[in-house]
């Protein structure tokens, strides 16, 4: 892997655009998870003791028009303030509209080691269509542009993708070591064990395809799995599942595949049950794996020198169907770190993870969801592009 970096570059005095993805949860006014933000202070607190004027820019959800609506739900503000306090020093919040002087003056008035934050980027149309006018005007405001927003690297945006034809541009530490730690699943230590969960069977098909001809084995759970059952002509009751999901599963090959012996259901009248996989009934909604599944992927588990899971087992969310899920983190968390090389990734997989408190115990936990699965889904990242092959 070639990766082009800031290295030893000269920074003072310059400044640097940096794309990061702070992306994170936020409910009644609160950040209920920081780790994206956490996941870029490393960066940040080099350019600060390298003395450069640091310009950060992220989006926040999916803005419709940038309207008054939208910037009262979506504004990035929060995030600056948030980030002052892990920094421990003030970072500036620059609403001023891209393109404009009023911001052009507020970025030369920087000084250095100084960290500012532009408003949400999906808030101008040109982000999403990857514009290069507006790559124009976001070039006009640095000397430099670092790209340190891997979870945002599978989208043609222009803040990951056009920009980089009108300024220096490198690879942010954060991109380095998530395709360095996920090339390791694509190029495993056997035995490669995959488990795969969650609920949309359509945005996975592409890494599922992808990991039965590097895995040694798949193991499936979650509403993913429901979709696998069905093609396969088991009764899944009301359980969730789609056409086109069924359609995608029953082409994919079945040898490597292990799928759940037994679930957990709720019944019609709002129960929960134990059933074997032949046993569901056509009420029933089958909600996490059962204890004879728990005990066969553990033994896939517990062999693997490579572990990559993607998804929860079940409605983890619901104290009642967590079992599966949290015995799956914690299995992948005692194999990994020396005895196998783990990783993790997606935003529910996370959460379940730090329900065990045991994410330590994990080599890599990905920052990215989609552009996680994109990668080992074997696409070419728009993001990574020109700077790391």
């Amino acid at each position: 892997m070639k990766a082009k970096t800031i290295g030893t570059a000269h920074l003072s005095d310059k400044t640097v655009l940096v794309r990061v993805d702070f992306n994170v949860p936020i409910m009644r006014g609160k950040i209920e998870d920081d780790f994206k933000i956490q996941a870029s202070l490393e960066l940040i607190k080099f350019l600060i003791s390298k003395r450069a004027k640091i310009v950060l820019m992220t989006h926040l959800g999916w803005p419709k028009s940038g309207g008054a609506a939208d910037r009262r739900k979506f504004s990035v503000k929060i995030i600056a303030s948030h980030l002052a306090k892990l920094l421990d020093k003030r970072v500036l919040f620059l609403n001023q509209p891209v393109g404009s002087a009023k911001l052009q003056t507020a970025i030369t008035k920087l000084k250095n080691g100084q960290v500012a934050l532009l408003e949400n980027i999906r808030f101008y149309p040109g982000e999403t269509t990857n514009s290069l006018e507006f790559a124009k005007q976001l070039a006009g405001l640095a000397d430099v542009y670092i790209n340190n927003a891997f979870a945002s690297c599978h989208r043609q945006h222009t803040s990951v993708s056009a920009i980089k034809k009108y300024l220096p541009s490198f690879a942010g530490p954060l991109l380095v070591a998530e395709v360095t730690n996920l090339r390791r699943v694509l190029k495993p230590k056997r035995p490669l064990i995959a488990i795969m969960g969650g609920v949309k069977v359509e945005t996975k098909i592409a890494v599922l395809k992808n990991l039965l001809k590097k895995a040694n084995h798949v193991l499936i759970g979650g509403a993913l799995a429901n979709n696998f059952l069905a093609a396969h002509r088991f009764n899944v009751g009301k359980s969730i599942v789609t056409k086109s999901g069924i359609a995608l599963a029953r082409r994919l090959p079945r040898k490597k595949l292990v799928w759940p012996l037994d679930l957990v259901v709720t019944t019609k009248d709002g129960r929960t049950a134990w059933r074997h996989l032949k046993e569901i009934k056509r009420g029933e909604t089958i909600i996490d794996i059962g204890p004879e599944t728990m005990k066969l992927f553990g033994n896939y588990i517990k062999r693997a020198n490579t572990l990559v899971w993607n998804g929860p087992m079940g409605r983890y969310e619901d104290e009642r169907a967590r079992y599966g899920t949290l015995f799956v983190a914690r299995a992948v968390a005692s194999r990994s770190s020396g005895k196998a090389f783990g990783v993790v990734g997606g935003g529910e997989t996370i959460d379940a993870l730090k329900l065990t408190k045991m994410e330590d115990d994990i080599d890599w936990i990905s920052t990215g969801g989609g552009a996680t699965l994109a990668y080992l889904s074997g696409e070419k990242l728009p993001g990574l592009v020109g700077l790391i092959k």
